[in-house]
């Protein structure tokens, strides 16, 4: 199924039943092209936001630590992104995962003008209009009191909370393609 074709207004007989053609088939239908941009009021519904801090019911969260900038884990500078050397490689830890998240998707301070207050991230969308998601998929580490799964990143509280349980066999095959130790 092509991604760039207009696809005419879903009825109950064009419903595909894969899954995964039907994920295609929503994207196709929401998202801008090129020369138009996709379906909606024409409007913004202010009233109808979004929240902008996805959590999931039941689901504990694991606080990760605020660091402090001189803190370990360093991260590089800006220049030294740049160079031709390599960036240090860092065993994961809640730290190290905590410098990842912090400065990938966490927030960087709160504005408010008037009755409105909204949150600015380290990666700024267009409008802050949506949920941050940022999600982790971990093996067992040694040293990282986790199961292995798959985390959802929770920016506001800047933590995690774990989505999925997974066992040794598929998460292997599911790592197959990345290095060692990815």
């Amino acid at each position: 199924m092509s991604t760039e074709n207009q696809i005419p207004t879903t009825t109950a007989e064009t419903v595909s039943t894969n899954p995964v053609d039907r994920v295609i088939q929503y994207h196709v239908q929401t998202k801008h092209h090129f020369n138009r941009y996709s379906r909606s009021l024409g409007y913004l519904d202010w009233a109808n936001q979004p929240d902008s801090f996805r959590r999931f019911d039941g689901a504990q969260l694991i606080p990760l630590p605020l660091l402090k900038p001189d803190e370990e884990p360093l991260s590089p500078t800006y220049n030294a992104m740049y160079e031709r050397t390599d960036v240090p490689c860092q065993p994961v830890s809640l730290k190290t995962l905590s410098r990842f998240f912090e400065f990938a998707l966490a927030l960087s301070a709160w504005k408010k003008a008037g009755e409105s207050e909204w949150a600015l991230r380290s990666n700024p969308s267009s409008g802050n209009l949506h949920p941050t998601e940022g999600y982790v998929v971990l093996p067992q580490i040694h040293g990282l009191d986790l199961a292995a799964g798959l985390y959802h990143y929770a920016p506001k509280e800047h933590g995690m909370e774990q989505r999925a349980d997974f066992q040794a066999d598929p998460l292997a095959r599911l790592m197959a393609a990345f290095p060692h130790n990815a």
